[in-house]
């Protein structure tokens, strides 16, 4: 679940608690070149206020009309867009492209409150929604559920926010959580030297101890990637031997070519297998040239990102 969509709920469930009326979107299906893929997330207020994002901005348009037409609209809907050329130009779909939307009035906060709690202790939940009825059911989910709908049942999957622990609260990080931030990570810092966790950001949360206990401390799922950017082998270490017999679907360390190869002969000479070994990103980024801290945080994130759309091993060959 992008997390994206979870702000979408929280807006959602803000809404409902100040007494407004809520629509919400999702995006069920789509045909040809889609601007949002499948399981996106709009909410509607009745005054026409927005969150989130089913198309390019001209769906979003028509739905404010419909709801402005008919405020009193109290059932789930099906709604498609784009059937012919006509119609695709007419709401701004690329190439021809169709988009169908289940429209979903909002009537309690109760199955928000413990879907986005469940979330944010870091379980997946299915959320069953009735189109008949309209009534919703929450049950529990794995990595591999996707999302279905057969015309008059919808099963979408929510799973924890994706997280990013970083080893070290230096000057590096410090780039590195707000591009982090932006793309809709939790950032997590361990950092055990006094003096580096002043003036950071309400949203960065600091977990104390040593790094090894801070890796453990989280339960690395497959929704977490691990850093060690504080170029000392006493911390650096200590957090990758936990971190890559974890679940974590990224773990890196910075360093160069020659420092990131002696990094793993001595994690080989600590005891871990040479399979967990092989799971170490160094020297970490896509290879963009990057020179400054600035530079180093957005290749970076582009590879943590590449690699959690499942885009890591084509981008890494075509920057090789």
């Amino acid at each position: 679940m992008d997390s994206v969509d979870l702000a979408v709920l929280r807006r959602a469930r803000q809404w409902l608690g100040d007494g407004r009326q809520v629509w919400l979107y999702t995006v069920v299906e789509t045909w040809g070149s889609a601007p949002r893929p499948v399981g996106s997330l709009l909410a509607l207020r009745e005054d026409g206020r927005v969150e989130g994002s089913v198309s390019g901005g001209c769906v979003e348009d028509d739905l404010l009309a419909r709801i402005g037409d008919a405020p009193e609209r109290q059932r789930c809907e099906l709604i498609t867009y784009g059937v012919s050329k006509e119609e695709s130009a007419r709401f701004g779909l690329p190439c021809g492209g169709t988009l169908r939307l289940v429209q979903e009035p909002l009537r309690t906060v109760a199955w928000l409150d413990e879907l986005l709690a469940r979330c944010s202790a870091h379980q997946r939940v299915l959320r069953r929604l009735d189109l008949q009825s309209g009534r919703v059911e929450l049950l529990p989910a794995d990595v591999q559920t996707q999302l279905r709908f057969d015309g008059q049942t919808l099963q979408a999957p929510f799973g924890p926010a994706w997280r990013l622990l970083l080893i070290g609260a230096g000057q590096l990080s410090r780039y590195t959580a707000e591009l982090a931030l932006g793309l809709g990570f939790e950032v997590l810092i361990c950092d055990p030297r006094p003096g580096y966790r002043h003036d950071w950001p309400a949203a960065v949360r600091f977990v104390s101890g040593m790094p090894d206990d801070a890796v453990a401390a989280i339960e690395p799922d497959a929704h977490t990637a691990i850093v060690a950017l504080t170029h000392d082998p006493r911390l650096d270490d200590m957090a990758l031997l936990t971190a890559l017999d974890s679940a974590a679907f990224y773990v890196g360390a910075l360093g160069s070519r020659r420092n990131s190869e002696a990094r793993k002969e001595r994690l080989l000479a600590l005891g871990l297998q040479a399979s967990a070994v092989a799971r170490l990103h160094g020297p970490i980024g896509l290879a963009i040239g990057s020179r400054t801290p600035a530079e180093i945080a957005l290749s970076l994130m582009a590879q943590v990102v590449a690699i959690r759309n499942g885009a890591g091993e084509t981008l890494a060959q075509r920057c090789a």
